[in-house]
């Protein structure tokens, strides 16, 4: 049967618009394809429409019928263009040798101090031999496993040998009073905010071509000043407040920011407290060092009745703080790419902070006036109702809500002082004779005689270690107390705490401060107050 004109027309005009997009193979496989589809006489049909041969034709019509899968490439293997790196056998170790890190490449290596993007390192590259392109050098650099990479901050430098029991014990303290109804927190210190004018860091949605303008400089305004944001992330009630001050981030500073969040949400949302847990860093203004930070949380716990526990984070660990990443990232995030022109524009930033996980935040602005290099002596901190847990008490300790008197600027003559005060069964937790077989216990091992004299007869040091661990008695009182310098009880203290470990003896810290403390700061004020018995105070 003959085939129509109009079909040849057709399929000429069908295969002349395809094959400029075809390869070899691809176009005699679509002539097969088109002559099985027409009668008899198809491929000389479709050889005339494509002006080949029939023989091509019929090369495409035994090519589908073997049902060969497609080979991936016209060319055979080896055609082409030769890659660099393999007709330059030597450029492949003369990359990896210029990008290997600086502790192992080679210290004269001229690239050791320059940053080493593609187009520098195929100048380099290219100067010693090996002509490359920036783009093949990266293609280089991937088949070898690179990639571009950031610095990574997870080096912590020198850990702390109990950073891990010091978090278990923290999350055991947290999991018993949230299982309690009790309010668990986490305090810290954001970072400072210059307020006006200046560069913040992010983008935001605006006209194209009109960013907000900014200062050069980014030198504090002589009044706006700067802000510090005090945050107080509830962890059970996923809430947050900020305290906005505008002078020195201090304790008292600190406090007063706790201070404001029980009495703005805290007593709202655990009306039938009676213990609060505070989870704060090891160092700044709530630092576990600081001596204000203890008197305004005692003077806290007075106030609210609270039993206010604390545990701070290992040092060194302050990016593990619940508040960094449930609280200040989210508020980083919500206003980025934003002046902070004002204080209220901060405030209002941080109460506008959301997520979807259902986090509020409240804020406040701060005007009050904290001055820094306060002094608390140590009578005051000898007078604190504050009791030491067994693990690390230098770490987690508690203020009892009792009054926290201040000293007065004039005091009446003393009583007589009486030293058998000191081994009072209510301040070393054991009877005269428990003390005294206590003492003889660890005589063999530390009464003795070597390098200079003591200073103390050993009973007494053995004392001051008891009232030490006992009561949280530091070593400066302890000093006046018993005549001592500082500098021999700190040796003493160190000593006796290690007999009592080699022979497996605990001291348990009180539960309640006793009522003998008053009498013992009474006298470590009227001693530290003469100049030859006064001792350096810290904050």
């Amino acid at each position: 049967m003959r085939i129509p004109d109009e079909t040849r027309e057709q399929l000429a005009l069908k295969l002349a618009v395809l094959f400029p997009h075809l390869d070899e193979r691809q176009r005699r496989l679509l002539m097969a394809a088109e002559a099985q589809t027409l009668v008899h006489g198809g491929v000389r049909a479709v050889a005339q429409a494509a002006a080949v041969s029939e023989t091509t034709v019929r090369r495409g019509v035994f090519e589908l019928a073997s049902g060969e899968e497609p080979p991936g490439r016209v060319r055979r293997p080896g055609g082409g263009r030769k890659r660099v790196a393999d007709l330059d056998p030597g450029l492949r170790p003369a990359l990896l040798a210029l990008v290997e890190p600086d502790e192992r490449g080679d210290p004269m290596s001229p690239l050791r101090w320059t940053v080493k993007s593609t187009r520098v390192l195929a100048r380099e590259l290219t100067r010693s031999g090996h002509k490359v392109s920036a783009d093949t050098v990266a293609g280089l650099l991937r088949e070898e496993g690179f990639s571009l990479q950031a610095n990574a901050k997870t080096l912590e430098g020198g850990q702390h040998a109990d950073r891990d029991a010091q978090f278990l014990y923290l999350n055991e303290q947290a999991r018993g009073h949230r299982d309690a109804g009790q309010p668990v927190i986490s305090v810290d210190t954001k970072k400072k905010e210059l307020v006006g004018e200046f560069k913040n860091s992010g983008r935001q949605w605006r006209p194209s071509g009109d960013p907000v303008l900014v200062g050069v400089h980014d030198f504090a305004h002589p009044q706006l000043g700067k802000a510090v944001p005090y945050g107080v992330y509830d962890i059970a009630a996923n809430t947050g407040w900020v305290n906005v001050g505008t002078d020195h981030d201090t304790a008292a500073f600190a406090v007063e920011s706790i201070r404001r969040w029980w009495h703005g949400q805290g007593r709202r949302a655990y009306p039938q407290a009676a213990r609060l847990l505070i989870t704060a860093d090891a160092g700044g203004s709530n630092g576990f060092r600081t001596r204000a930070w203890k008197l305004e949380l005692a003077r806290l716990a007075a106030e609210t009745g609270l039993t206010i526990t604390v545990c701070h984070l290992p040092p060194g660990t302050s990016k593990w703080n619940k508040i960094e990443h449930r609280l200040f990232s989210h508020i980083t995030m919500n206003w980025r790419g934003r002046p902070l022109t004002s204080h209220e524009v901060i405030v209002n930033s941080i109460a506008a902070t959301t997520t979807r996980t259902g986090l509020r935040v409240r804020a406040a602005l701060d005007t009050n006036s904290y001055p820094t290099g306060v002094k608390i002596g140590d009578a005051e901190m000898a007078a604190l109702p504050l009791t030491r847990h067994a693990f690390h008490g230098d770490w987690n300790y508690a203020l009892h809500p009792e009054s926290c008197p201040a000293i007065p600027a004039e005091r009446t003559p003393p009583a007589k002082w009486d030293q058998v005060l000191l081994s009072d069964p209510a301040l070393t937790g054991m009877t005269h004779r428990q003390l005294n077989d206590l003492t003889r216990t660890l005589a063999p091992d530390g009464d003795t005689q070597r390098g200079r004299p003591p200073r103390l007869a050993f009973p007494e040091q053995v004392l001051a270690t008891v009232l030490h661990l006992r009561v949280a008695l530091a070593a400066e009182p302890l000093a006046v107390l018993f005549g001592s310098s500082r500098t021999a009880m700190h040796r003493t203290l160190l000593k006796n705490r290690r007999l009592l470990e080699a022979h497996g003896i605990a001291i348990p810290p009180a539960t309640t401060p006793p009522a003998t403390l008053t009498t013992l700061q009474t006298r470590v004020h009227d001693l530290t107050g003469e100049p030859s018995n006064k001792i350096k105070t810290t904050r």
